[in-house]
């Protein structure tokens, strides 16, 4: 394993690989609940349903609903969850240059590429996890993976003030920006993949 590998496994804060252990029937009502708003969303648009659609069509209670997720937002990054942690397992252990076995510069341009697919991908879901309160994007585990990630292969690259290209790299990856890019804009996916991958190389040199 080379160096940067190695120190991704020891200092990457590992996404949850699934539902904390509940009771039997609270597992049955998150699972329910899951499947309604993966159904209802798709359909309607993230934006176009409520909680009570969420709870009516699950046969969940509205209170319980509230509980398990808190709201809208939570349901979203539930929903993310098994999608982020795929993506977090090619990066760990997958194969190159996505995953390990790649020069650090070839790493970080695979995952730019693969997140602004992800984020293409899940764009009402990533939107409404980063924007459900100021500075939400900021503080989910999801998010702290990503940054952390990018700070590594940056710093093995050599590049200087790791952290602050960092940033930059997942700020040009927002939903918002995404949505811009691709909806307002109309640029096309391996458009974007070019440009960005382009950027993030640059941003890996010393």
């Amino acid at each position: 394993m080379d160096e940067a590998s190695a120190a991704q496994r020891a200092e990457l804060p590992l996404l949850p690989a699934g539902p904390v252990q509940e009771r039997a029937d609270a597992a049955r009502n998150r699972a329910k609940a899951l499947a309604a708003a993966e159904r209802l969303f798709a359909a309607r648009g993230v934006a176009a349903v409520s909680m009570d659609d969420i709870a009516a069509s699950a046969g969940v209670g509205k209170g319980t609903l509230y509980r398990r997720f808190g709201d809208k937002s939570g349901l979203a990054a539930a929903l993310l969850d098994e999608r982020e942690s795929g993506l977090q397992a090619a990066m760990l252990g997958g194969p190159p240059p996505l995953g390990p076995g790649a020069p650090p510069a070839d790493r970080l341009a695979a995952f730019a590429a693969a997140y602004l697919e992800f984020v293409d991908a899940h764009l009402d879901l990533v939107a409404m996890s980063q924007t459900a309160s100021p500075g939400a994007r900021l503080r989910t585990g999801s998010h702290q993976f990503w940054r952390q990630h990018c700070r590594i292969l940056l710093s093995a690259a050599g590049a200087a003030d790791p952290g602050v290209r960092a940033d930059a790299i997942l700020a040009a990856l927002t939903a918002e920006q995404v949505r811009h890019w691709r909806h307002t804009e109309g640029r096309s996916l391996p458009e974007l993949a070019g440009a960005i991958t382009e950027i993030t190389r640059r941003l890996a040199l010393p």
